[in-house]
């Protein structure tokens, strides 16, 4: 799957795929087929970190 590749339109995509269908990123990550570690590394270079409790990136 095509992700977007501007770090703050991926940010706004992941945490709207999070928000309105999945229960987890790993659930997202595995059900969209795309790898979770480029998308965590392309958030952690705009300081954004994967909460959990909050199931989004802040």
């Amino acid at each position: 799957m095509n992700i977007p590749n501007d770090p703050m339109i991926l940010l706004s995509y992941v945490n709207t795929q999070l928000r309105d269908s999945y229960s987890s990123f790993d659930e997202m990550c595995k059900s969209l087929c795309i790898d979770k570690s480029e998308i965590e590394t392309k958030l952690s270079a705009i300081d954004y970190t994967y909460n959990s409790e909050l199931n989004r990136f802040v």
